[in-house]
């Protein structure tokens, strides 16, 4: 695949003053309106050379996010991580393999944009709490529903945002909870959420219930605890939260969503071992994905849209 980010520029050679004088650049092809260089002038070296060239030298150039100069855990193969079970709608089936999914498909879009063929792409299991541990990586990037927060940002880097997502309280219909409509109304609930997560950091920080919060090993454990009356409330993802109460738990219903600490929606970042230059790469795809509108399709594709969810305050 043809790789979008490699400079191109033309460098013109000065047009003498007497040819000026005669007005022969007015006569020139637009290209070459800039000026023209004499039969007896060398070819000027474009700007894609590494550096002024010698009488009789060669220049070439270095592309740094062709596939063969990545710094790749295995040359020539996208490894990419995420944890399992993959939940939908970030993956699909529980097989980030398949491309279905939002973030198995914005997955496969980056390795499009980077130049691998779907069968260059290798899939490994990372538990979520493990990948922004500091510390070499076995992956070349980490995508897991993974906040952006700049305390993980210490340990390991970050792709730009691929999705911003708000935090979503989820009760059962038939909870005193589920006329909750601001965060004081849930202080008194005993509220879940998955450990290590910024769901857990919005529930204990944000909402400040007056009983702990209580912690579990994935949204599937929390979900559960709910379904069974073990908690009252559970705060995941907004998008998560549509496909609980759409699949998951019968008779919850998402009574709220509320934004993070900083007050601005979480961005979810592609994840990489602390100075991996691939993040300049992968950082381009990102931004071309967004410019050509293939992110906001995948959104629409995946994810439930939140228009109608009321903001608790």
């Amino acid at each position: 695949m043809n790789l979008p980010y490699r400079p191109s520029g033309h460098v013109w050679a000065t047009v003498a003053a007497a040819v000026l004088a005669v007005g022969v650049t007015a006569c020139a092809p637009a290209e070459n309106n800039a000026g023209s260089a004499s039969d007896t002038t060398a070819a000027q070296p474009s700007e894609e050379s590494t550096g002024p060239s010698l009488p009789g030298s060669t220049t070439t150039t270095t592309d740094a996010c062709a596939v063969d100069q990545l710094n790749l855990v295995t040359p020539g193969t996208l490894t990419i991580a995420t944890s399992k079970p993959a939940f939908d709608p970030w993956f699909s089936g529980n097989d980030p393999t398949n491309g279905k999914g939002f973030e198995s498909a914005v997955a496969y879009a980056v390795a499009d944009r980077l130049g691998f063929s779907d069968q260059q792409v290798s899939w490994v299991e990372e538990p979520f709490n493990k990948s922004y541990a500091p510390g070499p990586k076995d992956f070349d990037f980490d995508i897991n529903q993974v906040s952006i927060t700049p305390a993980r940002a210490q340990v390991v880097d970050f792709s730009d945002g691929y999705y911003q997502a708000a935090q979503a309280v989820i009760v059962l219909k038939d909870s005193s909870f589920a006329g909750a409509t601001s965060l004081a109304d849930l202080k008194g609930a005993r509220i879940g959420a998955q450990i290590g997560t910024t769901s857990l950091l919005g529930a204990q920080d944000v909402i400040q219930p007056t009983q702990q919060v209580a912690v579990f090993d994935d949204t599937s454990a929390a979900s559960q605890a709910l379904k069974n009356g073990q908690i009252d409330a559970l705060v995941v993802d907004l998008p998560s939260a549509f496909y609980i109460t759409a699949v998951q738990v019968s008779g919850s219903t998402i009574v709220g969503q509320f934004q993070s600490t900083s007050g601005s929606p979480e961005e979810f970042g592609m994840l990489f071992e602390k100075g991996n230059p691939l993040v300049d790469c992968v950082d381009k795809a990102v931004s071309t994905l967004d410019r050509d509108g293939t992110l906001q399709k995948l959104e629409k594709t995946w994810l439930a849209q939140s228009a109608d969810v009321p903001e608790l305050s």
